[in-house]
């Protein structure tokens, strides 16, 4: 099935019909099955419309920031210490854990330099001080 938004040449009213087909419109078209409903003038041809594209996977940035949220349920929020704290646990000073806090890009830069495994969150975290 197929909607089109149809207008009537005779009276200018704009309304939706439905077809099984495109060609099938065409065919009652000429056959003078199609009228408006206003005045019953079988003159309509098919209205501009836009497009109906459906939104398939809802909205992006919920998905990512769910996605997030997964990604750090195991995670311990470290802060501003997130610098030290991963270099300690690379070098096997602190138990090895998954954390999460506060670097500069620069600060990023020079863990991934010495090796330290980082990764940046795509969205901002607000600490567990601060949630309502």
């Amino acid at each position: 099935m197929i909607v089109f938004d149809l207008q009537c040449r005779d009276g200018g009213e704009t309304f939706e019909a439905w077809f099984r087909s495109s060609a099938d419109f065409e065919e009652q078209c000429a056959n003078a099955l199609v009228q408006c409903p206003v005045c019953s003038s079988t003159n309509v041809g098919k209205a501009p419309m836009a497009p109906r594209v459906p939104r398939k996977g809802g909205n992006p940035l919920a998905r990512l920031a769910a996605m997030q949220s997964e990604m750090l349920k195991d995670s311990r929020w470290v802060g501003d210490k997130f610098v030290e704290t991963a270099r300690a646990m690379h070098s096997g000073e602190l138990k090895s854990e998954q954390v999460h806090g506060n670097a500069t890009i620069e600060q990023a830069r020079s863990l991934a330099e010495e090796g330290v495994p980082v990764a940046p969150l795509p969205l901002p975290v607000v600490p567990p001080t601060q949630v309502n």
